[in-house]
């Protein structure tokens, strides 16, 4: 579902826009033929920023964790931990967290990775909300939500700035409600 309240009185197509101006494009970036969406001038907007994380907060009561993943969802998340009064858990590329994890592998739109949770990270029942920048194929949010579910906790949702349509993540997620403040 794509966002139906924008922030402090703005609507939908207000925060759309804002996003818009604010994240550009940077073509065969990691590699030929990827356009990158590059949110870094977004983060850059001090206002931009609190707008969109309002935004990504809006309608998720009742949430015990938020899981961003690995990295810009770590600057997201943690922020709207804070509005959420929830907890912040990072969702990790394999072989960067201390204790004993849960790992997923999973593909991308150009290769594949693995991603690793804490095994401690979620209590059994907790509702996770899932925060990232954008939803692409929908391997890493799908892998994230596997996660997730292994450590005996219910989503509550995935957040994201930006989805991209041609790429059909939805489809890789289904039965998970998703809020994209933009669809492309």
């Amino acid at each position: 579902m794509a966002a139906s309240e924008g922030v402090a009185g703005a609507g939908t197509t207000d925060i759309a826009e804002l996003i818009r101006a604010r994240v550009r494009d940077i073509a065969d970036y990691p590699q030929p033929g990827v356009m990158f969406k590059d949110i870094t001038p977004l983060l850059a907007d001090g206002a931009a920023l609190a707008a969109v994380v309002t935004a990504l907060s809006t309608g998720h009561s009742g949430v015990d964790k938020v899981a961003g993943i690995e990295a810009r969802g770590f600057i997201l998340a943690a922020s709207v931990a804070i509005q959420l009064g929830a907890g912040f858990v990072p969702v990790r590329k394999q072989g960067k967290l201390p204790g004993p994890t849960y790992a997923q592998s999973y593909d991308l739109e150009y290769g594949s990775a693995t991603i690793e949770v804490h095994q401690d990270a979620f209590a059994p029942g907790e509702r996770v909300l899932i925060v990232d920048d954008v939803l692409a194929t929908g391997g890493t949010g799908a892998a994230t939500v596997e996660l997730v579910r292994k450590a005996g906790a219910e989503v509550a949702g995935i957040a994201v700035i930006l989805e991209l349509s041609f790429l059909d993540g939805q489809t890789r997620l289904p039965g998970v409600p998703i809020r994209s403040l933009l669809v492309v």
